[in-house]
């Protein structure tokens, strides 16, 4: 899909959530497709809004359930990935899991973690949203 995607989209986007438990655990999710663990999330479709999609996407990806508006955290660059490729960072203010999703094909694991122990291989971008929160420092561009 994702040869077929830069292939007919210019510009592609995504939205993603920092969905936290009580301010000590953050919710991560390890793809089947690609290493290390995640902020849950993915793309923005043709003709669905950014929102629409972040509830979509953590509905399918990890059962959660969006209950209050989330906060938009920033807007990032992500080259490295696709030519023209942007996230949006959304952090999730209310929620609710009703139940965790089983593996599937795309999804290969969704947990919880403790801020100071996160799994070895989750990606740098998550170590540099969640420096950005606990810092109170203006997000970079880059993702």
């Amino acid at each position: 899909m994702q040869g077929y995607w830069r292939l007919t989209r210019p510009l592609t986007m995504g939205a993603q959530a920092g969905v936290f438990r009580d301010g000590k655990e953050l919710l991560l999710v390890r793809h089947t497709y690609r290493p290390g663990w995640h902020f849950p999330g993915g793309g923005i479709e043709k003709n669905e809004t950014a929102m629409t999609a972040l509830k979509r996407e953590l509905i399918e990806e990890a059962g959660v359930d969006l209950t209050d508006p989330p906060t938009l955290f920033g807007v990032f660059a992500n080259f490295s990935n696709f030519p023209s490729d942007h996230v949006l960072f959304f952090i999730a203010n209310g929620w609710q899991q009703p139940t965790v999703p089983e593996p599937n094909n795309e999804i290969a694991e969704v947990a919880f973690f403790p801020l100071d122990r996160l799994p070895a291989d989750t990606t740098p971008a998550v170590h540099r949203r969640l420096t950005e929160i606990s810092s109170n420092q203006p997000p970079s561009e880059h993702w």
